[in-house]
């Protein structure tokens, strides 16, 4: 029933009784058209249908927008349309202004040496709430206070040193007290502290 009718007939169609199966037919009669205008258009890292559906938006634009009373025909407008939409793409995809979501590693894909997803890795812990960190540094700031006050001179010192997570014995070398008076030192600073 479409074969017989002009393009123009067909628009009208379409607008004035939202006929689907018109703009099918059109879609269709102008595929070949797409097709033909995205062989002559790349689009980097983009495989060839992306291509045509920005070439099918164009058509659909053209469908859409055309008016005969402008004095082209609707395959001259619709060719012009599907070419500007893939031109436009091609532009966009240059300007690599999307590149961040085309290059994206996805959070929900394990990374191959084991089961467990990216996404899990990065759960957020308590420590980046802002009330947990500020109810931290209160905790640090009082145990600093307690290290300041309860402790003696000595006690902070070997406390120092055992922080650094060296042995027992080194730490009396370098302070000149034995093992034992290293170990006495630090279970009285567990104590202090508790």
């Amino acid at each position: 029933m479409y074969k017989e009718m002009s393009d123009e007939d067909i628009l009208a169609r379409i607008r004035i009784s939202e006929d689907n199966d018109a703009m099918e037919y059109l879609i269709k009669k102008y595929m070949p058209l797409v097709k033909k205008e995205s062989r002559k258009l790349y689009i980097i890292g983009a495989e060839d249908e992306d291509l045509i559906q920005e070439g099918m938006i164009g058509l659909i634009k053209a469908i859409r927008d055309y008016r005969d009373n402008k004095g082209a025909s609707f395959a001259t407008f619709a060719c012009v349309c599907v070419r500007r939409q893939m031109v436009t793409a091609v532009k966009s995809s240059n300007r690599k202004k999307h590149s961040p979501l085309n290059s994206y590693v996805s959070l929900y894909v394990s990374d191959g040496d084991s089961d467990t997803e990216l996404v899990d890795e990065l759960m957020a812990d308590s420590n980046s709430e802002p009330e947990e960190i500020l109810i931290d540094r209160m905790k640090r700031e009082s145990v600093y206070d307690m290290i300041e006050t309860r402790l003696s001179k000595y006690e902070k010192l070997v406390l120092a040193e055992y922080l650094t997570g060296d042995s027992y014995e080194t730490i009396g070398e370098r302070i000149n007290k034995t093992p034992k008076s290293i170990d006495n030192a630090i279970q009285r600073i567990r104590k202090k502290l508790k």
